[in-house]
């Protein structure tokens, strides 16, 4: 992981509400955020049920919004436009962690391969830095002078993901590594150009997209339902990228659904 890239856009992301404070007077809101999520990767059966289940991870997440609805420097309204009143810009620091395993018809099977798969497993810790913009259908006005409780939303957005995958067999073969023994023909080296297994760090960008709600509890504070999805462009994420010649089915890059729920402070209202 590039620590000196990493902590430059952290930087950057703790400076954002301090500059729309000082500068253009928007108001803040901040939270944190958690919750499970299901990692999509080389690990198992895409779409099998069992694989969905058992890679599950957890994450969570700090979160900071700029309000355009609202000015902090005078405790007032912005100017009445449609960008102001329905949406909002995100940023936010995100950390989850998945242990994989092996899951699907070809793992159970009573064949070196069947328990190559089994024996095999590892796991993937994941920062990611990012911003998202979020699209209010209703209007943000209303819903913070308590027209209604609930507040639908759908986002867009880019992280900067660093990942720190690490790998495992529980078999005990004399002078054999976790490279020998999982599918040997499927492996082009330990995480060379074509395909492998790889404990290395990495850096890579993230597309996310959510769809949620926002729910009142009081003038100054929210709940938040989400179900997001982020694209990893990097099929090294989990530490597993078989060459695609002798696997097939290795033809998407990881990739998450992750559900949560939050908690949202309005700092300037």
């Amino acid at each position: 992981m590039n620590t000196k890239i990493l902590f430059s856009v952290l930087i950057i992301c703790l400076s954002i509400p301090f500059a729309g404070k000082a500068q253009l007077a928007f108001s803040n809101e901040v939270g944190v955020i958690t919750g499970p999520l299901l990692f999509q990767s080389d690990f198992g059966l895409r779409n099998n049920v069992d694989t969905n289940i058992n890679n599950q991870g957890w994450g969570i997440g700090i979160v900071h919004y700029f309000n355009f609805s609202y000015r902090a420097d005078c405790n007032c309204y912005t100017r009445d436009r449609y960008f102001n009143d329905h949406f909002k810009l995100r940023s936010e620091a995100d950390l989850h962690y998945t242990k994989f395993t092996h899951e699907g018809i070809e793992s159970q099977k009573d064949t070196d391969e069947g328990r190559d798969l089994r024996d095999h497993t590892g796991s993937s810790l994941v920062f990611e830095l990012g911003m998202q913009l979020e699209y209010f259908p209703l209007s943000i006005r209303d819903f913070q002078a308590g027209g209604f409780r609930i507040a639908p939303y759908i986002s867009l957005g880019a992280h900067y993901v660093g990942f720190n995958p690490s790998y495992e067999s529980s078999q005990d073969v004399p002078g054999a590594t976790p490279e020998d023994i999982y599918f040997d023909d499927f492996l082009v080296g330990d995480g060379g150009e074509l395909g492998g297994i790889s404990d290395a760090s990495g850096n890579t960008w993230a597309l996310t997209g959510s769809v949620g709600i926002r729910y009142k509890l009081t003038v100054l504070s929210d709940l938040n339902l989400e179900l997001r999805y982020h694209k990893y462009y990097s099929n090294w994420v989990d530490g597993l990228n078989p060459d695609p010649e002798f696997y097939p089915p290795n033809k998407y890059d990881d990739s998450i659904v992750w559900l949560n729920i939050g908690y949202i402070y309005y700092l300037n209202f």
